[in-house]
């Protein structure tokens, strides 16, 4: 069993997909206007939503001859929660390097302040 997280990001790693999700932030649409912008078949498209739907990232209903799709960003949050763990790291080490990229003189004449936060 896949825990959500990697779920998230298995479904993330394709660019269609998240062109989909991209589309489907600006608000609730038909599986054929998804379709629309992508040089694929529709059973193509139906398997994208597919692994997006599994990931619990989009949801489908059936209205009639409609079938609407739409956002579900919980996934979404949890993964930038993860991601926002490491985000320390990658500020720390950018500052270390900044730090050992600037000539002393540059450092001194700038101040440490405006270029501790690159």
């Amino acid at each position: 069993m896949t825990d959500q997280i990697s779920s998230t990001f298995a479904a993330l790693a394709d660019p269609t997909r998240r062109a989909i999700l991209a589309r489907l932030a600006l608000g609730e649409t038909s599986v054929t206007e998804l379709a629309a912008p992508f040089e694929m078949s529709m059973p193509a498209v139906s398997r994208h939503l597919k692994v997006l739907e599994k990931a619990g990232l989009i949801a489908r209903g059936r209205e009639a001859q409609w079938r609407p799709c739409k956002l579900k960003a919980e996934p979404l949050k949890q993964a930038a929660d993860w991601l926002d763990e490491y985000r320390r790291f990658w500020d720390e080490s950018f500052d270390r390097l900044g730090g050992a990229l600037l000539p002393r003189s540059t450092r001194w004449m700038c101040g440490r302040a405006e270029f501790g936060s690159w």
